[in-house]
């Protein structure tokens, strides 16, 4: 069954109005492979590094991939948040006005999460640099 959903805008007493139709989700849409998004950029893929043990807010993302590098990667404000705005849209992870633990709370600060999707996707990408660092090894560019 499909829904039709009605929207009418009215502007100085014109009316438009338009029908909308909601078609259902096939059965292939419903579960995204996580393969699909790899590979990942390095600040996506060090976000998920950051969320993957717990939530966290954004200065608190900064400081945990500049601990996670040993200081070998410092993402910025702009390169931060429009990657975490990209990764909210896609599904990967999600946004809470308020931290699990109370004690860390600020009403200022916006709490990220990874989403199970974005977990395996995170999993996918681990798996797929994991394979690329034993080709290095084979090939003795790493010991």
């Amino acid at each position: 069954m499909l829904d039709t959903c009605k929207h009418a805008i009215t502007i100085s007493n014109i009316d438009i109005s338009r029908s909308v139709v909601v078609m259902p989700k096939k059965e292939s849409e419903s579960v995204p492979d996580p393969g699909s998004w790899l590979p990942l950029t390095p600040a996506v893929f060090h976000i998920m590094l950051a969320l993957a043990e717990h939530e966290c807010h954004g200065y608190g993302i900064m400081l945990e991939v500049e601990q996670l590098t040993q200081g070998q990667m410092r993402l910025g404000p702009g390169t931060l948040y429009r990657s975490i705005q990209r990764m909210v849209v896609d599904g990967l992870i999600e946004e809470r006005k308020e931290a699990n633990d109370s004690d860390d709370d600020d009403e200022r600060r916006r709490y990220y999460r990874l989403t199970k999707l974005g977990l395996e996707v995170a999993r996918a990408e681990a798996m797929r640099l994991a394979q690329l660092v034993k080709a290095a090894r084979q090939r003795e560019l790493l010991p």
